[in-house]
């Protein structure tokens, strides 16, 4: 089975536009959650969000291509352009049909859904966008990146809710291994602080109504009650190792493991003993060959909800054992809120900053753990701890059972 390393990293995030900005965030604890500004939010209960601010589409591409992108696909290609060049990836010396693209999203663009349905009502139906739908659908941020950066090879959009990402960059892992392409170009992306977003959500009882940003994304804390809506995206350079070894690239961290579940249980709620998650645990540390005892820090989902951290919490006892409450477990939703099919993306980038940094971020927020006898695992609180990182799992559940774990290790040549 060939090895997969990553090359490259970018992200666009509530608390920075670029990985850089992004993990000095993370290490100083900052929360990018705010009053909506997207749109007015005064009938709402929910009127906070983790709005991706001062991104200006143009200034990542051509102001012609950037028009013809709604938001969340400008969100793909500005992360993608960041990873490409971190990765130092040169496009004229690949065969371009072994470079492929695995980015998903998991709404798509709800805004152009608002604009012409409002259109329809009010000026009838010659009078709708001619890209409307080129515009929504969620696999044009794969297609704009494609196209963007001329890339050939297997062209996937992965949508599992908010395990998008992690499945897309697992699929992408799986499709490098079994020598389907050599380099994937691999995350997500979510744009959907819109008016049907928000209220969506509300209607389901899901978000945090709160307006108090510092208590409002609190996973793993007795107080939490909902998610914050957030928006972004996190994209990856995944490369074959020797690949990446000819052309002199710098590798970052290799993945190692892929676990990927459905609980077949609910199409909100994570299967109560936590078993889909843990197998997905299990099946990612077996397909890395490593033991529960080797892991040094756990990326939770972390929702900030009551169902998702507590059945979350069975499940990572389930899968590591005796190990569960010695490995460090902290969720990156504490300070950019919930990015949906963006989510995975982003915290795989937190993992691979933490191998390289030597640095696991705390719950930003968490103040009392839930008083629950289930909550006994070592949730970092307070502040991060500066510690050798080896082997990061990273987990994702998305509505309707879906479950995703990566495993990234130390690159050890």
């Amino acid at each position: 089975m060939r090895r997969v390393v990553v090359t490259g990293m970018g992200a666009i995030t509530p608390i920075g536009l670029s990985v850089d900005e992004f993990w000095d965030g993370v290490k100083a604890s900052k929360v990018g959650i705010g009053p909506i500004t997207q749109f007015d939010a005064t009938d709402f209960k929910a009127k906070i969000a983790a709005e991706v601010k001062d991104f200006v589409g143009k200034d990542y591409m051509d102001p012609k291509a950037a028009k013809r992108m709604e938001r969340f696909s400008q969100f793909a290609v500005a992360a993608a352009k960041e990873a490409i060049e971190q990765s130092g990836l040169d496009m004229s010396k690949e065969d371009p049909y072994m470079v492929g693209t695995a980015v998903g999203s998991g709404t798509g663009a709800l805004q152009v859904i608002e604009r012409n349905k409002e259109r329809l009502e009010t000026k009838g139906p010659s009078r709708l966008e001619p890209l409307m739908i080129p515009l929504m659908i969620s696999n044009m941020a794969a297609g704009n990146v494609s196209i963007m950066f001329g890339l050939k090879g297997k062209s996937i959009n992965v949508v599992t809710a908010c395990a998008t990402s992690t499945h897309n960059i697992g699929e992408a892992f799986r499709t490098i291994q079994y020598g389907d392409a050599d380099v994937m170009i691999a995350g997500g992306t979510e744009a959907c602080v819109t008016p049907i977003g928000i209220g969506g959500f509300n209607a389901l009882t899901a978000l945090n109504t709160t307006e108090d940003c510092s208590r409002a994304s609190i996973p793993f804390d007795k107080e939490r009650a909902g998610f914050v809506l957030g928006e972004g995206a996190g994209v990856v350079v995944l490369e074959e190792l020797e690949h990446a070894k000819a052309r002199g690239a710098k590798i970052l961290a290799e993945v190692v493991g892929y676990g990927s579940t459905s609980d077949a249980y609910h199409i909100t709620s994570p299967a109560e003993d936590g078993m889909g998650a843990a197998k997905a645990m299990m099946n990612a540390m077996k397909d890395a060959d490593i033991s529960p005892s080797e892991v040094s820090y756990i990326n939770a989902h972390g929702t900030s909800t009551h169902h998702n951290d507590l059945f979350e919490t069975r499940a990572i006892k389930v899968a590591l054992g005796d190990a569960a409450e010695k490995v460090p477990v902290s969720s990156t939703k504490s300070m950019v809120g919930h990015l949906l099919g963006a989510a995975g993306g982003v915290e795989f980038i937190a993992c691979v900053k933490s191998i390289e940094d030597g640095y696991i971020h705390e719950n930003v927020g968490l103040k009392n753990v839930d008083d629950d006898p289930d909550f006994t695992l070592n949730y970092v609180k307070d502040k991060g701890i500066n510690a050798d990182v080896d082997v990061c799992l990273s987990n994702s559940l998305g509505f309707g059972g879906h479950n995703a774990t990566l495993a990234v290790r130390k690159y050890n040549g």
